[in-house]
């Protein structure tokens, strides 16, 4: 073997192994910053979190105090601190009503436009949205 082979081997072997050092530190780097934005991002969503759970704690107490004034007692104590003059219904005002209201009330609203009438009449609901683009 000659001189020259020897250094050309191990000038090969210092440049590879170089460069596998460089390969693996990037990679570790890499690893490195990845850790690291996680962690930020573990931050974020524990933050984000204590203000949802705050949130939650404010509308639980405002539910609560909604309800304390929502009582009988209250909404009279209001009706004479206030001089408004409401008085509770007799039972001839009150109607009750045999099932969901709401139901009740959408079928009110949409019975034009399910009768057998309004089809025969030719009204028809007509949707076209490239009209809310102009």
């Amino acid at each position: 073997m000659n001189k020259s082979e020897n250094h050309a081997f191990i000038n090969q072997l210092l440049i590879y192994t170089l460069c596998m050092i460089c390969f693996s530190g990037g990679i570790g780097l890499g690893t490195v910053w990845f850790r690291h934005q996680i962690s930020d991002t573990a931050n974020v969503v524990r933050r984000l979190e204590a203000q949802v759970v705050e949130a939650e704690r404010r509308l639980a107490d405002t539910h609560i105090q909604v309800a304390r004034e929502e009582t009988f007692e209250n909404l009279a104590r209001r009706n004479a601190e206030w001089k408004l003059g409401l008085v509770a219904p007799v039972e001839a005002q009150v109607r009750r009503v045999l099932g969901s209201p709401e139901r009740r009330l959408t079928i009110l609203r949409n019975r034009d436009l399910y009768s057998r009438d309004s089809a025969a009449a030719g009204d028809s609901v007509e949707a076209n949205p490239g009209r809310m683009n102009r």
